[in-house]
């Protein structure tokens, strides 16, 4: 099938995972070999059907795409060579652009965001950083204060273990380098 006679959201979903989701036969090996397809609202080959069938929106709205590793298992099985994992990414930047990602994963978007943010700032992870903010910025998404005091008790252990380091590790010495990566993936995104 021609990309020009594809809808424009199957379209994007293929220009965004660089892949045909028409080269799909629905043989199901993505799904066999997922080790979260048993958690999934939807299993990937069903997502893929969704997609080839127009229906982006719903297939961007499940929890299955936000549960997906990235392990790329999905797409080394496929006979097809079809980029299953790069479609499950390509649907959730598309329900976080259209702003329907699914209620239950709200907080897993929180996380999303606040460990790129924490990158963003520093060039490398800083576990504490982004424990914080993840609790703050969880907590203002849903004000579940349970949420926010689950797994304290691990603090104490953590820290008598020395697992948890209060000084803040080195940024990384060249930021402007980190920089130039954001920009370009943030420009390439907005050339799409």
């Amino acid at each position: 099938m021609s990309t020009k006679t594809l809808p424009p959201e199957v379209q994007r979903v293929e220009e965004l995972a660089h892949t045909h989701v028409a080269d799909c036969y629905q043989c199901g090996k993505c799904s066999a070999g997922c080790p979260m397809a048993e958690q999934m609202d939807v299993i990937p080959s069903t997502i893929l059907r969704m997609v080839q069938m127009g229906d982006v929106v719903d297939a961007a709205k499940t929890t299955a795409v936000w549960q997906c590793l990235a392990c790329l298992t999905c797409s080394a099985r496929c006979p097809k060579s079809v980029q299953v994992a790069e479609v499950m990414d390509a649907l959730k930047q598309i329900a976080f652009e259209k702003k329907i990602v699914n209620k239950k994963i709200k907080r897993t978007v929180v996380f999303q965001k606040t460990f790129i943010d924490t990158v963003r700032r520093n060039g490398r992870l800083n576990e504490i950083e982004l424990t914080g903010f993840f609790k703050f910025n969880g907590f203002l998404s849903d004000f579940s204060i349970p949420k926010l005091l689950a797994d304290t008790q691990f603090a104490i252990p953590m820290i008598l273990r020395n697992k948890l380091h209060f000084k803040p590790g080195s940024p990384v010495k060249d930021k402007a380098v980190v920089r130039r990566i954001f920009a370009k993936c943030l420009k390439e995104e907005k050339s799409e």
